[in-house]
């Protein structure tokens, strides 16, 4: 290393001499990279186990919440998992040099867009070991670089499954550079990867609140934010109970700690005193605690079920990633879209109903990054929506809304063909 730089400068100008040779690499070298990578994941599992247990123990020792710990876990399963979507991914059409949008001008001239990699990209996340592999195979498959800065408490775990990264990779014709992992805990570090717009082009943070917002106040390159997910599910006065019970069960239970688990249930008036009971027995058996509004607490203190205690102001709005709930009773429609606009984080949301033109409202008036209409808002993930994995969710506009995949980590350019053409 030069002694004269430190690690993010020498790692960032790495892989940004890196990214000059991504950018034109062909799909079966990169495809042949993420095989690999997925052999060796499963190969390595003893090891990237042992390295997880460090984290997942120094975690534990430090007070660790069970969000954060659940985030931090790997199995062999979620190893296994992880290996799966690398394979998916691998199996996705290139998006690198699509041409579209052609088209023939009146004087000869072919104009259209070619797809092309991002460049460099900085990912900075907290606790999911996952992401390191998620976002590293995507950025290649893509054509991008990737700097990486995971935090301290999955030191362990990340430096594991980088190393393994990097072999494969670099074994099967990816650049030397391409992927690179930022060891220093040193935070002032990352302060300057945000200010390096001369050698990174785009910056994801994944992570909490904290986390994201101070990227996105003090990067000085693009950045895509997203991933606090406050999710409603309404359950409207036309909803089929059987269903509406299933879905909710499902996005508060299946996997509580994530982002596009349900935090609040908007539940008619007329259709209340039928279903709360229902779903609140599924629920107490599962150990989820429900914070009632006044109706909803009408109808369920006296049924003696496991934690129902009264809501506060502050649970309205607010991102549990643990099985606790808030239930809210609304008198329409109408009421239940105010309150997901003024409590709603832009992720995801659900309406189950049987009404077409209450299906209908809910698609175009809620403002969000994944709208659903009778399914769980569980499935706002790239891996479920077909595309092998993510980066992130985005929660923001632009450049990319909800899962981001392959085509969201690259850009275009115009390509303009001629013969001899000249502006007049």
């Amino acid at each position: 290393m030069n002694p004269s730089k430190n690690e993010v400068e020498v790692k960032t100008e790495a892989a940004k001499a890196a990214s000059k040779r991504m950018a034109y690499l062909s799909t079966e070298i990169k495809n042949r990279a993420l095989l690999s990578i997925a052999d060796r994941l499963m190969a390595g599992e003893k090891d990237i186990l042992v390295a997880n247990n460090l984290d997942y123990a120094a975690g534990e020792k430090a007070g660790m919440g069970t969000a954060m710990l659940d985030r931090l876990l790997l199995t062999t399963e979620r190893i296994q998992s992880m290996a799966a979507d690398v394979r998916a991914v691998a199996a996705l059409p290139d998006p690198v040099g699509e041409t579209f949008e052609m088209r023939t001008l009146p004087n000869g001239l072919q104009v259209g867009k070619r797809r092309v990699p991002v460049g460099v990209i900085g990912a900075i996340y907290e606790s999911r070991p996952n992401v390191t592999v998620d976002i590293s195979v995507l950025c290649l498959k893509s054509g991008n670089a990737v700097v990486l800065r995971g935090g301290k408490e999955a030191k362990n775990s990340n430096l594991a499954l980088a190393m393994v990264i990097q072999n494969a990779a670099y074994q099967s014709g990816i650049p030397e550079g391409a992927v690179q992992l930022i060891e220093s805990k040193d935070r002032a570090l990352v302060a300057q990867m945000l200010k390096m717009r001369d050698t990174i082009d785009l910056i994801i943070p994944r992570g909490g609140a904290d986390l994201i917002n101070n990227v996105a106040q003090n990067a000085s390159m693009p950045v895509v934010t997203g991933g606090i997910g406050v999710c409603h599910t309404y359950v409207d006065r036309s909803a089929d109970l059987a269903k509406a019970i299933a879905i909710a069960h499902n996005a508060k239970v299946q996997r509580p700690t994530v982002c596009n688990a349900l935090d609040t249930l908007l539940v008619h008036m007329n259709i209340a005193d039928s279903y709360l009971p229902k779903i609140a027995a599924e629920w107490s058996e599962a150990g989820v605690e429900i914070r009632c509004d006044q109706r909803s607490s009408g109808i369920l203190q006296p049924l003696s079920l496991h934690k129902v205690v009264p809501a506060s102001d502050k649970d309205w709005g607010k991102e549990f990633l643990a099985l606790v709930a808030a239930v809210k009773v609304v008198d329409s429609l109408d009421e239940a879209l105010a309150h997901i606009e003024r409590y709603g984080s832009g992720h995801s949301e659900a309406i189950v109903t049987e009404d077409y033109g209450a299906a209908v409202r809910f698609l175009k008036e809620v403002d969000a990054a994944c709208v659903y209409v009778n399914a769980s808002t569980r499935f706002t993930d790239g891996g479920q929506f077909g595309l092998g994995a993510e980066v992130g969710i985005s929660t923001q506009k632009l450049h990319a809304r909800g899962p981001l995949g392959l085509r969201e980590l690259t850009t275009y350019k115009w390509i303009v063909m001629g013969d001899g053409q000249v502006r007049p």
